[in-house]
């Protein structure tokens, strides 16, 4: 029976795609008493509504997971909105919690808080030594605070707060909004569509040179768990599938798995975004044992597959 069972959680962001998976493992683990706020009720970006959120929740443990997050685009043209959100709601939840007595905060960062041209794979020592990919760095360093806040919070206060960088993930559940959506699910959404719609092209962005590691959202929600049951250092820690692959081939594999047999037409004048990203996880397995299992063509079968079967609520989301 984990410790974690007998406590009171506030998963900030639960009811979302990754939250969603992060509660069900939770639940897996004997937890019953999980408190998942909505953002109608509680919006992260007001303190008043924050600290109200932690009075109705009362909890001892929060995982702390909200977000506003978007693919490039998204990226690039809501910098301000990104970076002020983003901020808020992660340096007042963790204030809350400190204030409020919680025994454990779990802060989960970005792997788009690393330097533009970090050697990979990315090490967590790495972080400093330079200034994000210009366009997602405004949401980078505001999610990349909270590793400070959590360090000076734990030296000041002794306030266990830990923080984790995964890559980018994907899974069912995604976001397949076109304006809002990361590079797997906006593939898989043309392709799938142009199968559907009998077109024989399909548009992709940038040069596909660019390289990604991709999390199947499952394995995120694993090491998640894991590190806040098992890990208390200020030391930040990736979390990943430890596996490169290029644009370019994530596209090819998507149309070969969703059918699409025509042309991917290259848009070399829309940006490649970080050319690299490829995490070294041998800190998460040493210190709490996670290694990821999903396959990415395994992940991305069962994506597409979600995909068409849930395509109205897709769209309604």
């Amino acid at each position: 029976m984990s410790w974690l069972a007998g406590k009171r959680l506030l998963v900030t962001g639960g009811a979302g795609f990754l939250g969603h998976f992060v509660v069900q493992r939770l639940e897996a683990l004997g937890c019953r008493d999980i408190f998942t706020p909505r953002s109608a009720q509680y919006d992260l970006t007001r303190m008043d509504h924050v600290v109200r959120l932690f009075q109705d929740a009362r909890p001892q443990v929060v995982i702390h997971l909200a977000a506003r997050v978007g693919g490039i685009g998204f990226n690039r043209d809501k910098p301000a909105e990104l970076f002020y959100d983003n901020i808020m709601m992660g340096v007042q939840s963790m204030e809350q919690a400190r204030l409020h007595g919680v025994e454990k905060f779990t802060a989960v960062i970005t792997v788009c808080a690393y330097p533009k041209y970090t050697p990979v794979p990315f090490r967590e020592d790495d972080l400093w030594n330079g200034y994000p990919e210009e366009t997602n760095a405004p949401y980078g360093l505001a999610k990349k605070m909270l590793i400070v806040q959590a360090q000076a919070y734990r030296q000041q206060y002794g306030f266990n707060a830990i923080a984790l960088l995964p890559a980018n993930l994907y899974g069912p559940g995604d976001n397949f909004d076109p304006q809002r959506s990361h590079v797997i699910p906006a593939l898989i959404k043309k392709c799938v569509d142009a199968v559907e719609d009998g077109r024989n092209e399909v548009p992709v962005w940038g040069t596909g040179a660019a390289s990604r590691e991709f999390f199947y959202v499952e394995d995120a929600a694993e090491a998640i768990v894991l590190a806040t049951e098992r890990y208390n250092k200020s030391e930040p820690v990736n979390i990943g599938a430890s596996q490169e692959t290029t644009i370019k081939e994530l596209a090819e594999v998507i149309a070969r798995l969703s059918g699409f047999k025509g042309k991917l037409a290259w848009d070399p004048s829309q940006p490649d975004g970080q050319p690299k990203r490829y995490l070294d996880t041998t800190r998460a397995y040493r210190e709490f044992g996670f290694r990821a299992r999903m396959s990415l063509e395994e992940g991305l079968r069962k994506t597409i597959e979600w995909y068409r079967a849930n395509r109205s609520l897709a769209a309604a989301r």
